[in-house]
Parts: structure tokens; sequence; C-alpha cells
């Protein structure tokens, strides 16, 4: 029997020696590595925090004590270790274990997470929570230096002071969040981790009180050695100017060492920032070399990937990427913006040709979008290239600062769909509805790299609010185009891809293929022949193409990937009631729930997004 079953969980690893501890986090390592190569999963931060994981475990009893991982990418240690070892295989897996802690997955997931830097103000909850029902129970955030940057993570270390009230935090640096952290707080981070006076700090710490009692002049103590450190002209630092104590830099692989702070943290009676030191992608050659690479795999990855990348089927976001640099190319006031999702949105080479008008901002999405609309107001053409799940962020930002006074800003809204494996916290179906709800955005959705190439041409000539969205995966390059140049259709304009009658079936950027292939369904099962058409513009809606449809085809049938409430098919029905046409409107897209892992194939069908689907709503 390997050692990790014969620990089981971590009740388990309390009478570990430092050899079997060493073993057990190799043999964690190893579990991580197969079960997220095959299913997929965040791999680099999860290999990251494995000693650290183990280490807060002796510590802490996650049967009393609150343990609350940011977004999640670090928690596959935790989640083996938490009786959920032989669940494990299962991970993001349809009906398996979710990739990030989910409230409803184990009573050791303390909140659910998937988006960053919540943990200090979900810590805060629980610790007053705590205080105010009389209970005694540690409350632990561990929070990674790339989500620390966000400004939610500071509204929350701002409040702590005024409630009273405490809080372990546990800083996990690994110098990234996906890919290389940005900003000036990174640079303090980076001082703090190599100042000569902090590592005296921290060797007064361990020697002056491991020795102490529980409560017992542990504050005095440090109180003390920093008076002391003041010849050692102790750098600012951020944390202690907010009245948290700050307790580093340790060595966030040695479990011994961790294991003696957090006791003292333990018996500390204020809120404390513990910062650790770790490696992303730690234990293994290939994951150690490209630890952006390994942070987010995808099913059936081979852990030589890097080295051996194939040419691939374009992806939307390359197609984007790649229109960008074009765009670039003939206006210098085109600026692009990501906020920390340079790789994800494969704009490297962007950044590369144009170091001056690229800007990573870091997990920063409410400022990058303000700042994209400073820039536009100074006259440039900012194009903001964001994931729809994280856009959702600033809802506020695009509201008043973009749309209220037009400045001309472009969302590239990309993953706007279903995602897969990542499951309900990374799903892009809700921008649709409210984006559809603020004044002054145009809002399209190309379904091939003709159109959007064309939509972004056309912003540039406009220069309006726009958001286009694209879905994750591969791009057709030109769709009902055997050979020669598309021509788009006019700006505005929804496409009659087939003309027939009786049934109209209206697609939308994703979905467009959907229907084609419906429509091939339902003239062989009946012999009639549907109307396709392409939307192409789901804000503002193309009024007279409706009108035609409308009066011409006695049902319609459309299919969006994107939420059905507040969508396209409502905007449809309304639009026809309104108008008082007697064509019946029906709908294929995400009701009204969250839709959990699974592959996205399998989340289409769970929406109804398939052929058989159209057929029966076509037809019943």
């Amino acid at each position: 029997m390997s050692l990790l079953k014969s620990v089981g969980d971590f009740r388990g690893l309390y009478g570990l020696g430092e050899n079997e501890l060493n073993a057990l986090c190799a043999e964690l390592r190893e579990k991580i590595l197969e079960v997220s190569l095959r299913n997929g999963g965040h791999l680099s931060s999860s290999l990251g925090a494995v000693e650290l994981t183990v280490a807060l475990l002796r510590v802490f009893n996650p049967d009393a004590d609150k343990i609350i991982f940011d977004v999640g990418h670090q928690c596959y240690a935790y989640k083996i270790l938490t009786k959920r070892m032989d669940a494990f295989e299962t991970l993001r897996r349809k009906g398996g274990l979710a990739g990030f802690p989910r409230l409803n997955d184990s009573p050791y997931d303390f909140f659910t997470t998937g988006h960053s830097s919540t943990s200090i103000s979900a810590a805060a909850g629980y610790a007053k929570a705590r205080d105010l029902k009389g209970e005694d129970h540690e409350v632990v955030a561990v929070i990674g230096d790339g989500a620390l940057l966000n400004g939610v993570s500071f509204e929350a270390l701002n409040a702590l002071d005024d409630l009273h009230t405490k809080v372990i935090i546990i800083l996990n640096d690994n110098k990234m969040s996906i890919s290389p952290r940005v900003g000036g707080m990174a640079q303090h981070l980076a001082r703090l981790a190599v100042n000569p006076a902090y590592k005296k700090l921290k060797e007064c710490i361990k020697a002056q009180c491991e020795g102490s009692e529980k409560g017992q002049n542990i504050k005095h103590a440090l109180s003390g050695i920093k008076l002391k450190l003041k010849s050692l002209l102790l750098p600012t630092n951020i944390f202690e100017e907010m009245n948290i104590s700050y307790w580093g830099p340790f060595d966030g692989h040695n479990i011994a060492e961790m294991e003696k702070v957090f006791r003292l943290a333990r018996d500390y009676d204020e809120s404390l920032l513990i910062h650790v030191m770790t490696k992303k992608g730690k234990g293994f050659a290939q994951t150690e070399k490209y630890p952006c690479f390994f942070h987010g795999v995808g099913p059936g990855t081979d852990i030589d990937a890097p080295e051996k990348l194939s040419p691939a089927p374009p992806s939307w976001s390359g197609v984007m990427a790649d229109a960008l640099r074009a765009l670039a190319k003939e206006d210098p006031r085109v600026i692009v913006c990501t906020a920390a999702m340079k790789d994800g949105t494969k704009l490297g080479a962007f950044a590369k040709e144009n170091p001056a008008r690229f800007f990573d901002t870091g997990i920063a999405e409410e400022h990058t979008l303000v700042y994209a609309a400073g820039l536009a107001a100074a006259g440039l053409l900012p194009v903001v290239c964001i994931y729809s799940t994280f856009l959702q962020r600033g809802a506020d930002q695009i509201v008043h600062d973009i749309c209220l006074p037009k400045l001309p800003v472009l969302l590239g809204i990309d993953r706007a769909g279903l995602v897969g494996e990542d499951g309900e916290t990374h799903q892009g179906i809700l921008d649709v509805p409210w984006l559809r709800a603020v004044p002054n955005v145009t809002l399209a959705a190309p379904r091939d790299a003709v159109d959007l190439r064309f939509f972004l041409r056309e912003w540039k000539k406009r220069e309006i609010p726009m958001a286009l969205r694209y879905p994750r995966g591969g791009a057709p390059l030109r769709l009902l185009s055997s050979s020669g140049e598309r021509r788009p259709a006019p700006w505005g304009k929804l496409e009659l891809l087939r003309e027939g009658s009786g049934v109209c079936l209206v697609g939308v950027g994703s979905t467009v293929e959907l229907m084609l292939e419906s429509a091939d369904e339902i003239e062989k099962s009946t012999g009639r022949r549907p109307t396709v058409v392409d939307l192409r513009f789901i804000k503002p809606l193309d009024c007279e193409g409706l009108d035609a449809l409308l009066s011409s085809h006695p049902r319609i049938v459309t299919a969006e990937e994107s939420a059905l409430a507040g969508g396209v098919g409502e905007a449809i029905a309304a639009y026809a009631k309104g108008r008082g046409f007697a064509a019946r409107v029906f709908s294929a897209g995400v009701p009204d729930r969250f839709i959990p892992h699974a592959s996205r194939q399998e989340q289409w069908d769970e929406c109804g997004l398939s052929p058989e689907n159209i057929l029966r709503l076509a037809l019943s």
C-alpha cells in the first residue's frame, strides 16, 4: 500500500516524520500530475502548494478550523487530504469533483471560489461570525500573490482593523498569477522577500516565540524585535501600516518551518499575514520549466507537450489577436489591454510587436476598463480582451465609464458561452442579458473569422462603445464559403444563409453551425427546407430584417450560447409581440440555473443546443 493510501486523510498526517512527509508530498504530486494531465486542470499552482497544504493540515483541524483557498488553483492537495482521495479521480468530469472549492462539494470546502481575491473578505466574515456566536476556532485565508494585487483583497485588508477580529492570512508567493505578476505591489512583495531586515525578523520570530505558551507575550516580543530592527532600516511594509502583523518570508516547501510559524500564529491574538515563498510547478522538470503552460491544461495533455507543440486549428482567441495585430499596423491609436490574461487571450505576439501599446494590468478588471475609458477619452482606440466570466466584475465601469459617455472602447469578450470543465464560476453566459440592458453599446457575435475582422474594422471607423463576443475553441475561417473571399453582410444587418419556408432557424455566433446542421436534419426528416439566418447583431437588432422573417415564417427557432433569460430569443419574441406579428418564437439556450463542470459538448447537450432539440422545437 502506498504511503498516501495508508495516511488516508488529514488525520493520518499527525504521526509522520520528516522523511515520511517528504515521501508523502512526492506521492501527492504524482497523483495531482496524473489526474490533471488526464482530466485537465490547474496543475502548476497545486504542485507548488503541496508542502504548504500538508503543514496547514498538521496544524489546523478542518473539522473545526476554517481554511479558505482563494480562487482554488492551489487546492488539489487539500481536496485529496480532506477525504476525497478516491473521488479525485473524477476531477472536473461530469458528476465528479469540481476543479475549484465548492460548498456543495464537501463539508471541508468552506467557500465557493473560482474568481480571485475573495478569500480575505470571506475569512473576515467567518471570523466575525465566530466572534458573534461565541465560538473558538481559527479562520485561515490562503491567497496567492497574483490575487493579492486585486482591489477586492485591498478592501478586505483595509477593513480588518475596524472589524476587531482575527484572521490568519497565508500569502502563497510564487511570483506569478497565471503569468508573471505585474505592478507596484508585485515589486513591494519582491523587496520584502529579499530584504535582510525581514530575514532577520523571521529568525527572531522563531527564536523568541517558539517556546511561548499560548498567548504568552508573543505580541510584546514581536514589538520589541521590530523596534530593535529599526537600526537595520526595516523597509516600509504596507501590511504593518494597515495594522496587520507581517511574518516572513518563510520557505513554503519546508514543512517543519511552516509548522512552527503556523503554531505561533494560532497563539497570536490579532490578524496577521504569513508570507511563504513557493515555486509554481514544483516537483517535475517540465512543470517547473513551463509553469505558464501547465497553469491550466486540457484533458489528455502530455507532459512533454510544451516542447512538441504541433500546429493547431486557429482558435477564436488567436484569430482575434491576429486581427488586432493587423489593425494596430493600420492605426497607431489602437491599444490593447488585458487583465492578467495575456496567454489565455493569445496576445503574446501583439505585446512583442507593440510593447508600448499593450498593457497587462494584472488581476484588476475594474481598473482595466476605466483605464481603457481614459485612453479613449484622450483620443485613442483601446480594445480590452477579457473572458466573459471576468467581465462581470467590471459591470459598473462598462455602464458608467464607457457607455454613458459613449467612449470608443471595444470589449473582446473571450470564452463567451459554455466553457467546459472549469464549471459554474467560469461560464460566459451572462454578458448578453446584462449588456442588452446597457444603452449606447453595440453587441455583435461573429460566426467566423471574416465577420470578426469586419466588426473590428467597422468599430474603428465608427468609434463607438462595442462588445464582440466569441466562444472558446476553434474558429471557422469562413463559414459557407468553400473558396475565395466571403463578403460580409452590411453593418447592422442579419444575414440570410439559406432561404426556405415555414420555419426560420436563427443562430448567432457559435450557434450558426448548429442551425445549419439542424436545417439539414429537418429537410431529411420532412422534405421541407427551413430558412437559416445569422443574426450577427444582438444589439441593436436588425428590425427591418426581422420584420421580413416574422411576416413570412409562422415559426421562429433561436439558439444562443448564453442565458435564455434576457437573451436573444426573448428579445426577438418581445419584438414580434410588440409589432403584432403572429409568428411563434421557440428558443434553445442556457436555462436559468448554473451549469456544472463537464465537457463543453456535454454542456451543450444539457442546454438543448443539439440538432435533436432544434428539430423538436421546429416541428412540435
